[in-house]
């Protein structure tokens, strides 16, 4: 038993595992526990470069396992929990929806009792030493909707979730913000935009992109190519959560956002573009775009306002988009060249 442990969910994922990876080197000192279901978005590459760290541990589990959170947290007396975990791709959730609800809200709920069964005695009563104990929540600005040609999301923006993903990921937060209301328990709401970097699997966007191009394969862009998201590299992702789990003021939500907004024609072509400065082939990548049947209910364009986080927590993001871009296209092509 390790008494100042924290557990991080999903942490075999793209921004999970970016997380551990930034969190062991910042704080080598305090133990975690990396629970993860290991579907086919987990990646135990992901965390090679820390797998061997003496307060790294892994188990295999599904946080919709009661019997086996209950254990976890008997063994390891966690002091917080970082929740990841969650079926993320929208496609999949067009043709799955019941996976992303049960995993991303029945999940969260059941993570989410385990930890207030620990560290609670009633409502608003934490047990001697568990005080400071607390479980932040990481979603995304999905759950707001869809913004038209202006305007910027806020933490008092409305939920209009309009997939079955950003449903799901809705829900869950309205469960994580129940939990404060009802019972005072220690939460904190993190929703992130469109995050870029190493480790993001193959099916989203950006590394679609890069391996199709190298590949001499068609790029595939919806529709007209002209929707907007506003871009965050992963590693700024990371330490926005990082400050939020420290200092962020219980029961609150903070939005982190590049302020990188891009339309998804723009994002091939400037990839198209570094490519060829320094993967040159013989003709122009930009050739291989090709534009695809729309998904439903693709909403048109999605920009976070970060002030709140940088105003009370001190976050600023490192990377432009150009700066981000540029470091993520080197690191695919190094991955997909062995």
């Amino acid at each position: 038993m390790k008494d100042n442990s924290i557990l991080i969910t999903g942490g075999l994922g793209f921004i999970g595992s970016n997380f551990i990876t930034y969190f062991l080197n910042q704080y080598p000192e305090i133990p975690i526990v990396n629970l993860d279901k290991v579907t086919y978005a987990a990646d135990f590459k992901n965390v090679e470069s820390v797998e061997s760290h003496k307060n790294y541990t892994f188990i295999k589990g599904d946080i919709c396992d009661k019997r086996l959170l209950v254990r976890l947290f008997s063994e390891y007396q966690f002091k917080g929990v970082i929740h990841f975990a969650a079926e993320s791709h929208v496609d999949n959730s067009i043709s799955d929806p019941s996976t992303f609800m049960v995993t991303n809200v029945l999940g969260t709920q059941a993570l989410l009792d385990v930890a207030r069964e620990h560290w609670m005695t009633a409502p608003n009563v934490y047990k001697e030493g568990c005080e400071e104990n607390r479980f932040l929540h990481v979603s995304t600005d999905e759950v707001f909707g869809s913004l038209g040609d202006s305007g910027l999301f806020t933490e008092e923006t409305p939920y209009a979730p309009n997939s079955p993903y950003s449903a799901s990921k809705a829900a869950s937060d309205l469960v994580v913000r129940s939990y404060f209301h009802t019972y005072g328990m220690n939460v904190v709401t993190t929703n992130c935009s469109n995050n870029y970097g190493p480790n993001q699997h193959d099916e989203k966007l950006i590394p679609t992109i890069i391996r199709n191009a190298i590949r001499n394969a068609e790029i595939p862009i919806y529709g007209d190519g002209q929707n907007v998201r506003d871009w965050l590299y992963v590693e700024d992702h990371c330490k926005g959560i990082d400050l939020a789990f420290k200092n962020g003021t219980f029961g609150e939500m903070y939005n982190i956002g590049g302020e990188n907004e891009r339309t998804n024609l723009y994002i091939a072509n400037t990839i198209c573009k570094i490519l060829d400065e320094i993967h040159p082939k013989d003709k122009p990548y930009k050739n291989q775009i090709t534009f695809v049947k729309d998904r439903p209910g693709h909403d048109f364009r999605y920009a976070i306002d970060a002030s709140k986080i940088k105003a009370e927590l001190s976050w600023e993001p490192q990377e432009t988009f150009e700066t981000g871009i540029l470091k993520t296209i080197k690191w695919y092509l190094q991955k997909y060249s062995n």
